[in-house]
Formats: structure tokens, sequence, C-alpha cells
């Protein structure tokens, strides 16, 4: 099976999605699967090729970047497969059957893809429009999440500067000093930032808004850090269900982009984490219910705050988490007796799984 494994993209995490493609490609199994990458530059030009010919600098995480001279394809959608096309001649130069996006951010993991995936009628790997949308979404996450009666941290949405200034008094009071702030449609801690005062809530603002017109502004939790990665899709043979929890411990002020992808001693990864059985009981629970009401499928990993009196809280849901070699996301899987190239193979059968009962959904309408 061609499995083209979709990486890159213009969003900020666009080096973080090139470790993990090539971390797919390496562990994905033959010979079912033959792999390729197929890659959005930058710029918006898509190519294609193996980790060798389309990744340079590829053991460097902060310069690793695509290959300008790898062949520029054009997708076409063709009888639920996608036809890879040299733009200028149409020649035909791959096949993909199904797709593995692992475009981290923007017009990745938001439902752009998603959306353009589903028009094209390929099947791929992860949730779909509205799942990937929501997740990505943090104001609307925490609502969905706070509706439904699981924990969340306590947060406002601001649309602009001075509204954000504005309620400072108001919340350094109610919840104490430091804040958070972040944009509310990025992951991998990209424009996050803590604060402390008034004029470090000034620049954390201006740099969430150049982001995103939205940015939340949280409280700061104390306690544990912990992540469960889910596997399932909520209407396939196999329900969603959750692996061991595993636990970070930041090097930094927090979890930033520099600890998770950049500094090797930015966080040690606890995997299992150290957890009597029942509350690692009640974060498997939390972890598929979060999964649930987020309408995902696929895969997600769920991030919890455990705070000292024992209280759980959610932090955040994501739909396409790392999948470098030092990603907690299949580390927990690892963990839980599931090898990273049959977690791979799983994946893509729970997305062939969902394409199969979205084809047998009726699409026209008989008139009488």
């Amino acid at each position: 099976m061609n499995l083209g494994i979709l990486c890159g993209g213009r969003s900020g995490e666009h080096e973080v999605s090139l470790q993990s493609a090539q971390s797919i490609f390496a562990a994905a199994e033959r010979p079912r699967f033959s792999p390729m990458l197929v890659a959005i530059g930058k710029d918006g030009v898509w190519r294609m090729g193996s980790v060798e010919d389309l990744l340079l600098e590829r053991d460097d995480p902060a310069r690793i970047h695509l290959n300008p001279k790898a062949p520029a394809v054009l997708p076409i959608a063709e009888e639920g497969r996608c036809r890879l096309v040299d733009p200028a001649t149409r020649e035909r130069l791959w096949e993909v059957e199904v797709f593995f996006p692992i475009i981290h951010g923007t017009d990745g993991e938001d439902g752009a893809l998603q959306g353009m995936l589903r028009m094209m009628d390929v099947p791929w790997v992860g949730a779909g429009v509205l799942g990937s949308a929501i997740g990505m979404d943090k104001d609307v996450m925490k609502r969905l999440l706070h509706y439904a009666g699981l924990p969340v941290a306590r947060w406002v949405t601001v649309r602009g500067l001075e509204e954000g200034l504005r309620l400072y008094p108001e919340l350094s009071q109610k919840w104490g000093l430091p804040l958070f702030v972040k944009p509310a449609g990025l992951g991998s801690s990209v424009g996050v930032n803590r604060v402390d005062n008034v004029e470090a809530l000034r620049t954390a603002l201006e740099e969430a808004f150049a982001y995103d017109h939205r940015a939340l502004v949280e409280e700061c939790v104390e306690g544990r850090e912990i992540e469960c990665s889910v596997l399932g899709n909520r209407l396939g043979e196999e329900r969603p269900r959750a692996s061991r929890p595993g636990e970070i411990l930041p090097g930094h002020a927090f979890y930033s982009y520099e600890a998770k992808y950049l500094d090797p001693e930015g966080a040690k990864l606890i995997v299992p984490a150290e957890m009597d059985e029942k509350m690692e009981e009640q974060v498997r629970e939390m972890a598929v219910q979060a999964f649930e009401v987020l309408e995902c499928d696929g895969l997600a990993r769920v991030d919890f705050f455990l705070k000292p009196d024992g209280a759980l809280l959610v932090n955040e849901i994501n739909t396409l988490p790392g999948f470098t070699k030092i990603s907690m996301y299949p580390k927990l899987w690892e963990a839980s007796g599931l090898p990273y190239p049959e977690l791979i193979t799983r994946l893509v059968d729970l997305g062939l799984e969902r394409h199969r009962q979205g084809k047998a959904l009726k699409r026209n309408y008989d008139f009488a």
C-alpha cells in the first residue's frame, strides 16, 4: 500500500513535522507499506521523495529543511486515490492510497488539510474535519470540555491587546500570578509565555496576536504534567482506548517549544508515570472521555495537570501529536505493549475503517 506521509506545512511547527515524518518513514512496516514523504514547503510548493532525497540537515532539529531540488508535484484526486503529477507535464510520478498527515499546527492540524483530503475522497490517518478543528482551537475545546463536566483550568479569551490589559488587575487578583498567555489556535507551545507583571503581559499578548486573532489568558496550575495517548475510532470495531500515562518534568520554566524539540535536556519523560492504580485508571478514563467529547478519531494525546490535592484537570488535546523518536505519544504506547511499527499500522487501519464508514453514507437525495 502506497503510504504518503504528508509533512512540512506553512506553520511555525514545520521543522517538528519533518522530524516526525522521518521517524514514521523509518518505522512503517515493510512490505505492507511503500512509504513516501509528501511535503508542503514554507513556500506552499508540494514535493515528494524519500527521507534521504527530500530532507536536508535531518539530524539537526533546528536546521532540518526540505531539499529545494526535490521533485515538485501536484496532487490530483482520482477514484479514491491521490495521483501526484509533474506540475508542468502532468506526468504521473506516484499514487497515494492512504495519507498519514503529520503537519502540526495551522493548515495541517486544524481541519483545513482534513477538509481537502475529504474533498479528494482519499483515506487519511487521524481525526476528521470537526475533531481537528475543535482540538486546535483551545477556546472552543475548553468550552466543550467544561460543558461536558470535565475539569479545566480557568481561562478567558481576549480579542485584542487592550482587552487583555484591562482584565489584568482582576485576573491577577482572582487567580494570582503567574498567568499564562497563548494563541488560541497553535500547538507545540508556540507563542506561549508565562507572565508575572503587566509589562510581561503586554509583550506576551503582542506575541500571541502575531500568530492568531484570539489569545487565551489562563491561570497557572501548580501540579504534575501528565500525558496519555488515545487510539481508536468512536464508531469503529475497536473503540477508543488509552495508554498508560506518562509524566513531563520540564527543565525550563515550563514545557516550551525549545524544551520539547531543541534542547536534549529540556525535559525528562517518565514513562509510565509513577502513580497508584486508581489514579492511573482515572487518567485513562478521562482521556477517553475528552477524546469522545471533542469528536476525535484515530489518535490523540490528552494532556493533564495533576494537582497536589489529587484533582485532575484536562489541559488540552493534541490530535496530531509529535511522532519524533523522543515524542510521548509513541513512547506511551510502547510502554503499553504496542511497538512503534505496529502502532503506525494500526493507525492506518483505523483511517481506512473511517473512510469506509464515510463511503457507506448516502451522498445524493433520490427524488420520488
